[in-house]
């Protein structure tokens, strides 16, 4: 298992640097950052003097160099904008976001994985049917529309939520929702998929015809194989929602790291964007490296050496 863990870390430590090598030279491409970060008054030679300060007056190979040493110190540079690092910037922001994604995945867990369930047990019957048309729509409807519905609806008309904030429990309801839609869907079609293929299997028709309780069959031995597949797709959601969080924190004006992030784009702030870009890649080896550890517990005849 240590060396296990070696290797993934040793791994991570590459993504990570061909992740930086990629978003530092495709950021060359866009051009002068002080050229839309400059005050229409300041002078030409107030312009070399900001760039000078933040080293864009060098080559480029200079600052890819420079930047590869700051960043195996942990250094991501200054915001353009604010004068702060950008890595702090990020992760004050990230507790938001995580909570936002964290109470979306649990709506998405909690009615998606017994609605899998139920479709693939009642396959071919009205609920099934019922369930899929359902989750064809939740796959089909924009992240913007299903947001901007929940707030006429519960906020301008009922007055029910909160539009914006998250000061309170009640300000995550219509975003956690309008980020776990579409992972409800997903999730039932999923479950409901892999639970058919897997009560066809003949070690299935075993445990019937042992005259073992339907209950037992299907949530001890059906089930359990028809996670594997589930805990890797939540993972990869998990993911997913850090990183692309980013309508439901505009809609519903929620200062997460996404917005940050998006905010930085429009203003060319790249040690921002590049420190954002950093930390979402550090967290999908940290999901992956977790849900290889997941499979372990739920199939014992999966072993790390």
């Amino acid at each position: 298992m240590l060396r296990y863990l070696l290797v993934r870390t040793a791994q991570t430590v590459f993504a990570v640097f061909v992740v930086a090598t990629l978003i530092f030279l495709g950021l060359q491409l866009t051009g002068d950052p002080m050229e839309n970060l400059a005050p229409p008054d300041m002078s030409a030679a107030q312009v070399e003097e900001l760039r000078k300060a933040y080293g864009l007056d060098r080559p480029v190979y200079v600052q890819y160099l420079r930047f590869m040493g700051h960043l195996a110190q942990g250094d991501l540079g200054i915001s353009f904008l604010s004068g702060e690092p950008a890595l702090r910037l990020i992760l004050q922001r990230f507790p938001t976001t995580l909570k936002l994604v964290l109470a979306a995945l649990f709506i998405a867990v909690f009615l998606g994985l017994p609605m899998g369930v139920g479709a693939a047990i009642r396959a071919d019957t009205l609920t099934d049917r019922t369930l899929r048309f359902l989750s064809v729509l939740g796959i089909s409807a924009p992240t913007f529309w299903i947001g901007i519905m929940l707030i006429l609806i519960f906020s301008v008309n009922l007055g029910w939520l909160p539009s914006s904030g998250l000061s309170s429990w009640k300000h995550y309801l219509m975003p956690a929702f309008t980020l776990s839609l579409y992972r409800i869907a997903l999730f039932l079609r999923m479950v409901r998929s892999t639970m058919l293929d897997v009560l066809n299997q003949d070690y299935i028709r075993t445990a019937r015809a042992k005259g073992l309780a339907e209950r037992v069959v299907v949530y001890k031995h059906a089930l359990r194989n028809a996670l594997i597949p589930f805990i890797t797709v939540a993972g990869l959601q998990f993911g997913h929602l850090m990183a692309g969080a980013v309508v439901t924190e505009k809609i519903f004006a929620i200062p997460g790291m996404n917005r940050l992030a998006l905010d930085a784009l429009y203003s060319d702030d790249r040690p921002v964007i590049i420190a954002f870009i950093i930390v979402v890649a550090v967290l999908f080896a940290v999901v992956n490296l977790v849900v290889d550890l997941f499979y372990a517990i739920i199939d014992p005849r999966v072993r790390y050496a």
